[in-house]
Parts: C-alpha cells; structure tokens; sequence
C-alpha cells in the first residue's frame, strides 16, 4: 500500500510539475517572450509528442499578432501534423480555425469552432470557449463579436479566470468599446492584483483619448511595471511612446526593455530605430542591415521600413522606395500603419511619373487612420513638404484638405491654405479661403489684405475689384493704435487707394489724399514722393484748366 502512495504521489507532482511548464510557457507569451515561450513548450512537446495542450500554445506562440514575424505555416504545420494522431482533439481543432480564419476562410473556421466546441466535454468546455474565443480576438481579422460570446460564456463557467476578462477586454478594445474594455480589464485586476497585462491595455485605452490623459494613462503604465517587473510590453510601449518625444527617456526604456525581452529581430529593430530616431540615419541602416543579415527570412518586417525611413530622411527617394517596396512585401498587412503609407506616398510624389501614385498611398493612410489628429498631420505633412520644393499650387490644394478634415481650423490654417493657393496662381480659391478667414476673424487685417491680393490678382480688367477689401485694412489701420504695426499691409492698400481713384475715378485730390497717408508713415517711401509731385502737377493743371473754362465764356459775352 505505501509503495502505491508512493507511486501516485509522484505522479500528481509529475503532473503539478508539467501544469507549471503550461503556466511558465504562457506567462512567457504574455510578456511577449517568444523564443522563451517556444522553448518551453517545445521540452515539452519532446518528452510528451503528443501532449495537444503544448502543440495548441506552441501554435499560438507562431500566429502570436505582436510578434516581429507570424509564422503561420510553422503553426499549421504543427496543428496538422498532431491532427492526424488526435483528430478529434478540440484545441488543435481550434488552432486550425484560426489559420483558416486569418486566411479569410470563415466560413470552415467557424465549422471548426463549433464542432470542437460541441465534442468537448463539460470540464473542457471553459477551455474550450476560453480558445474559439481567443481565435477570434487575437487576429485583426477575427469575428470579434463572435469572440467575445464564446469568452462571455466561458467566464460563466469559469468566474475566476482573469486570462478571460483580459480577452474579452481586448475584444472591445478593437471594438472601439473602451467602456466595455476597461470593466473587462478591471474586473481581470481585480481578480489578480498583479495583472498586468490588464493595467497596461487600461493605459492604452486612456491614451486613445488624448494626451490630457497623460496623467491616467502613465499611471496605469507604471502599475503594470510595478505588477510585473518583467511585462516587457509596458517598456517597449514606453519606448516607442517617448521615441519622438526625449530620445534619452526613450534610450532609458529600450534598455529596460532589452533586459527583460528575448534577444531576437524586434530586439534588434529597437536599436536601430533608436539611432535614427537620434538622427544617425546611415548607422540606422548599417544596424537594419546587421539584422536582417543575423534573422534572414525571420527578420522583422519593420527594418526593411526603418531603411525606408532612413533614406528619405538622407535625401535618397529611389533607395527610400526600395525599401519600402520590400517592407510591404514582406510585412503583414494588418501591421502597416497608415503613416508608412503617408510617408511612401511623399517618397513617390518626388520621383517623376510617381505623382499620382502618391497621391493614392496620402489618401489611403488618411483614409485608413481612426485618429483625426492623425489623417490633419498626414495632410499637413504633405502640403508642408510640397511648399518646400516650391510647388505652391498642390501645397494649397492640401492644405484646402486640412481645413476639410479639420472644423476647428485656426488662422495659421487659413493662412497657408490661401497663401499657397495665390502663389500657386489658384486666385479663386485663394480668394475663397481668405474670404473664411474674413468670416471667422474679421478683425484681423490677414484676412482682409491677402484676400484684397487674390482679388486683386484675379481682376486683369482692372475694374476696382479689390477696392473693399483694401478699404477693411485701412479701416483696421485708423483703429489701431500703433499703425506701425501693420505699415507693411497699410502701404499697399494706400497706394492702390491712389491708383483706383487717379485711373478709374479720375479724382486726383483723393488720389493725393491717399498718397499722403503713405507719407505720413513713411516720408522717405522714394515711389510716393515721386508720385506726390507727379499728382500735385496734375492737380495744378486741372486747376488751371479750370480757370481757364471759368474765363473763357466771360470773354466770349464782352464781345
């Protein structure tokens, strides 16, 4: 009897022991520890071939969305190969639905979730919902909705699983459902104080919502630390956050996160990012090119895009489109942000014969962003950088786009917007944009001046058309106080004041008038001293000619 205690005893602490390895491979995934979390599951997988529960997190840990590179056929590989000795197994059934669904087969994907859900028995079916539900939220592509029915119902059976609430957390998180999320997360938090995985998503739903929230969302960041010193996501998230903001804070966290992660690609990426985050792009590329030499085909996508990166910042557009061409050929899809596509479209729009192709990738990445603030800078960028190569007329037509996408647009806005279209020779729409300028800040003489320009410029009959608009300035001018203030703008409008009334109204004395207020600003102005004696000769004149009709009938009645 005691021999038999014995036996058994060792067998429930082989079996603790084995649970333990479960947990630690998956505490590995979770702090984004992928090689670490292979390993794992891979000594487990060589002293028990046919351990499904090890094969199904092996697969996760390949299909894994914040990993540097998804090895999706690694994952079917495996699922395939442990399928045929456990056809009927409900993990790896499930494994299988994930690839079809990430494939776009949905329809065979859900067919596999319920089968494995209907096979399994009542003490799986919590694991069993926990996974159908993981599949469909981990994806980009999942059926989120779906997912988060499946982790619902396997939270009822399972009330005290915080791994549940984080997914269905993370479920209305790409559901754009931060209310939801957040509870979800709060209720995983307040079943394991030490989540944190769970602090740490709270923070990035916080973040969404602006940076008055740096307050919130920093704390939330510095509590998953806390929970969990070893959360490598919360450093590289910090990184990545202060990587534009103070490259030494941004040194600070990748060192941190490097301690803690497994020295793989995305590692690697890290530190070239930070060197051309710090402006030595051609180190930038000589590390990127270390990487890739060091991961081969595994390496992470993104240091093909960090080289495209670099080399527009050096100036080089063809080797800039290089690299992008291969970053979207070997990145996945659903991990391309919409500032690649902004910053590929700038590189083509400098390369002749790519400008409409351009065009295409700026409204895509415009279209694509969720964040407003996002789609105003993308525009901005690009009608920034056209008006520094000169080419002022599509620099207005973005510009034109940012007052479209932005209905708090201020008067620098306007300013560039109307600018740009009047030295790109686009006066009407110049003139409209001004014209909004006028409406929304009628007290500024901005306005009013360079909307009299483009009216102006658009009035080749020389009819008076910008007559009003040049009047508003001078009106603005008697108001201030210090006129000197806007002499640059005051000037001009006197002295087309001088023009209107000498050519088209023939009334020199308020040409005069006019032309004297020039002085009175600036009395050594060479033109307005030249045109007040040019002015005051025509008046002698007129004045003469005058007296001589006043004489000329007395005259004719002595006869």
């Amino acid at each position: 009897m005691k021999k038999i205690g014995f036996v058994a005893s060792l067998i429930l602490m082989g079996n603790v022991l084995f649970a333990q390895s479960i947990k630690e491979g998956k505490q590995f995934l979770n702090r984004e520890r992928y090689q670490s979390a292979e390993g794992v599951f891979q000594q487990i997988l060589a002293k028990e071939p046919n351990n499904t529960e090890a094969a199904y997190w092996l697969g996760q840990t390949y299909l894994d969305n914040d990993r540097a590179y998804i090895d999706t056929a690694a994952a079917k590989a495996l699922y395939q190969k442990m399928l045929q000795a456990n056809p009927n197994d409900g993990l790896l059934m499930i494994g299988m639905g994930e690839i079809n669904l990430m494939a776009g087969n949905k329809d065979a994907a859900r067919n596999q979730f319920e089968t494995a859900i209907n096979n399994s028995k009542k003490r799986d079916l919590p694991d069993i919902l926990y996974a159908v539900g993981r599949a469909n939220i981990e994806p980009n592509n999942g059926d989120f909705l779906y997912g988060i029915q499946k982790l619902q119902q396997a939270a009822e059976k399972d009330k005290k699983n915080p791994e549940i609430y984080n997914e269905i957390g993370l479920g209305y998180w790409k559901l754009h459902d931060g209310g939801n999320a957040t509870a979800n997360f709060q209720t995983a938090l307040s079943l394991d104080p030490t989540d944190a995985m769970a602090s740490f998503y709270i923070g990035r739903i916080f973040q969404t919502q602006g940076y008055g929230q740096e307050p919130i969302y920093m704390r939330y960041y510095n509590d998953a630390i806390r929970e969990d010193p070893n959360y490598a996501p919360a450093y590289y998230w910090l990184y990545t956050y202060y990587y534009n903001r103070d490259v030494n804070k941004a040194a600070e966290y990748l060192n941190k996160y490097i301690a803690v992660a497994d020295n793989d690609s995305k590692n690697c990426y890290a530190k070239a990012s930070l060197l051309f985050v710090s402006k030595k792009y051609e180190q930038s590329i000589t590390q990127a090119n270390a990487c890739i030499d060091s991961a081969g085909n595994k390496s992470d996508p993104n240091l093909y895009g960090l080289k495209g990166y670099a080399y527009n910042e050096m100036g080089d557009s063809i080797k800039a489109k290089e690299a992008f061409d291969k970053f979207f050929a070997v990145a996945n899809p659903q991990k391309i942000g919409p500032n690649d596509y902004k910053t590929y479209g700038q590189i083509l729009m400098k390369i002749p014969g790519q400008e409409s192709a351009g065009v295409e990738y700026i409204n895509k990445a415009i279209n694509l962003d969720t964040l407003a603030a996002n789609k105003i800078k993308y525009a901005k960028d690009v009608a920034q950088s056209l008006a520094n190569d000169k080419k002022y007329a599509e620099a207005g037509q973005w510009y034109g786009r940012v007052l479209s996408l932005d209905s708090s647009y201020g008067k620098t806005d306007l300013f560039y917007a109307g600018y740009d279209d009047y030295l790109g020779g686009n006066y009407k729409s110049a003139d409209s944009v001004f014209k909004l300028y006028q409406q929304k800040y009628p007290g500024d003489v901005y306005g009013w001046y360079l909307g009299a320009h483009a009216e102006e410029a658009i009035d080749s009959a020389e009819t008076g058309m910008a007559k009003p608009l040049y009047q508003k300035v001078i009106e603005i001018g008697d108001t201030t106080q210090d006129k000197s203030t806007i002499k640059d703008k005051l000037i001009p409008s006197y002295r087309y004041m001088v023009a209107y009334y000498y050519n088209l109204k023939q009334q020199v004395d308020s040409a005069i008038m006019y032309n004297n207020k020039i002085l009175e600003l600036d009395p050594t102005d060479a033109t307005a001293l030249k045109t007040k004696d040019a002015l005051e000769n025509v008046q002698k004149q007129q004045k003469g000619a005058a007296e001589k009709a006043q004489k000329q009938p007395a005259a004719t009645r002595k006869k």
